[in-house]
């Protein structure tokens, strides 16, 4: 369920004195520092004051200071910090801490917002060395917690939220925490499966500027550092079995990325609401589906070390809330579901003990519906060491009920966790005749129009929620499917060459082929 929360904006005469918007107002260069320094944050709940506060106690204000101000409704206390105003404005609260140790700092802090604005983010200037931000989500009903980290290098660093927004655009910022520390997110990665049939039918990938190339040496050279590559058993087109991920797993190491392998133990496509066992294992009993899972994982593992492209992560499963290989690993089957996971699990070590293995599951935004599915893997005694989930903010919820789940899964089963899956739309239309999943303005996500910008934004916050998972928890990201551009036989069924695509217009490349802006954010931290 989507919580709607009002915005309420306290009459305060303040706002009436508010002063006319200073042409070409720079909020990036501060007025010398007059106030207090101290070497820890100074009222970072907003609670020193209540509701009214023009400035904050321990905080300063520069530009249109009317627009900055406490209000009641913290997360955590009584009150939180605002930025609002009638009129357009351009507002920046910050802290001058002095007296610092020198070395990694990260900033934390609760935030919502209406979205809307020009800018709206928190940074961290004059630390040292270059100015860190980390823009804030669009979230009106729950809190989210986001994170940017910065090296301190002359004893000193300005906390500071910051908004350039027009008339009626909000956020709220609470509980920050400036603790030693980093973050930042080791894979950003894409899966890349569809890849080899888009080109062997003729499609074309190209730079932002236009120039055509490999499409995993765009990726890569926007920062991407990981592929993943699912694997089917049988598939009735030739793709993506065991020959076709050998060669890809080539070029992806030969660009110098890692590689993750998603073990659907199907035919064809598998996920919640299917796990249809491969044709040839059908009849099979249970003990032989355990052989089958064994022999097929270490068949692809073993022939990839073989050529020296060894997996960095493998998912046994794809997507299994209800289990897999149906009926026989079903969930209502917890004991023969366990055995047929640590089955693929056994597989794996057997030939890369270093090789992380990952368990995939959809609804990202459910954390009962996770903690349900993992409590029962652990009672059942299933062996893993990461959790996935696949995150598609148009189907599973809010960005916090994201946040919510991932962190509580992190911390309930002390394991690293991964958005496995996540895309968004920068275009509704479809470029083939099939309509896309998502193609009418009320299946978006508020805040996020189906640009662009609006995927780059997705994509950015996404990864931003990942990276504040608390104790460096959090993986990455794996964006779901950056090279599925619209190609005639390239479609979704591998049995209809004649089938379309429902997803090009949430490809990372656009209907004239070129990179999309959100391809840049595989470079941020």
């Amino acid at each position: 369920m989507f919580e709607k929360l009002s915005k309420s904006h306290p009459g305060r005469t303040v706002r009436a004195l508010l002063l006319p918007l200073a042409a070409g107002l720079a909020l990036t260069t501060l007025p010398v520092q007059t106030a207090r320094a101290a070497s820890t944050l100074t009222n970072p709940g907003f609670e020193a004051d209540g509701t009214g506060a023009a400035t904050p106690s321990g905080w300063s204000e520069y530009g249109d200071t009317g627009a900055s101000y406490v209000e009641s409704g913290g997360r955590s206390g009584g009150y939180r910090l605002t930025h609002w105003s009638s009129s357009a404005y351009k507002v920046e609260t910050y802290q001058y801490l002095s007296g610092l140790v020198n070395g990694d700092y990260v900033l934390s802090a609760w935030v919502r917002s209406g979205g809307g604005q020009n800018a709206a983010h928190l940074a961290l200037k004059n630390c040292g060395g270059a100015e860190q931000r980390t823009d804030l989500p669009v979230s009106s009903g729950g809190w989210v917690r986001i994170v940017t980290p910065v090296k301190v290098t002359n004893n000193q660093c300005t906390i500071s939220v910051d908004s350039d927004a027009k008339a009626g655009d909000w956020i709220n910022v609470d509980d920050l925490t400036f603790t030693s520390g980093t973050s930042g997110l080791s894979v950003k990665g894409s899966d890349i499966s569809s890849l080899a049939k888009s080109e062997a039918k003729g499609g074309v990938y190209r730079t932002g500027s236009g120039s055509a190339g490999d499409a995993l040496a765009v990726l890569r050279s926007a920062g991407m550092n990981y592929a993943r590559l699912k694997v089917w058993v049988d598939p009735a087109d030739g793709y993506n079995n065991k020959p076709r991920v050998l060669a890809m797993a080539k070029r992806v190491k030969a660009q110098g990325m890692k590689l993750l392998v998603d073990f659907h133990y199907s035919d064809t496509w598998a996920d919640p609401g299917k796990q249809t066992k491969p044709a040839a294992w059908s009849g099979h009993s249970y003990s032989r589906l355990r052989t089958d899972v064994y022999n097929h994982t270490y068949d692809v593992l073993n022939a990839l070390k073989a050529q020296g492209t060894t997996a960095d992560m493998v998912q046994v499963g794809n997507e299994i809330n209800g289990g897999m290989l149906w009926n026989e690993g079903s969930t209502d089957h917890w004991t023969q579901l366990a055995g047929l996971i640590n089955s693929g699990y056994d597989a794996v070590k057997a030939v890369s003990p270093a090789t992380l293995v990952a368990l995939h599951l959809a609804e990202g935004g459910d954390r009962a519906g996770t903690e349900w599915w993992f409590d029962k893997a652990v009672a059942n005694g299933v062996r893993f060491d990461a959790i996935g989930l696949s995150y598609y903010g148009y189907w599973h919820g809010t960005l916090s009920d994201f946040q919510t789940t991932i962190d509580a899964a992190a911390a309930r089963y002390g394991r690293p966790v991964l958005l496995a899956e996540t895309s968004y739309p920068f275009r509704l239309d479809s470029k083939d005749a099939l309509p896309d999943q998502i193609d009418t303005t009320g299946k978006l996500v508020p805040g996020y129009p189906a640009t662009q910008a609006g995927q780059a934004a997705w994509l950015r916050d996404v990864m931003n929620i990942v990276e504040a998972v608390p104790g460096n928890r959090g993986l990455g990201v794996f964006y779901w499917e950056a090279t599925w551009t619209a190609v005639p036989g390239n479609g979704w069924d591998p049995a209809d060459p004649s089938s379309g695509n429902g997803w090009e217009n949430q490809a990372l490349f656009d209907y004239d082929n070129r990179a999309t802006a959100a391809m840049t954010w595989f470079g941020h931290r």
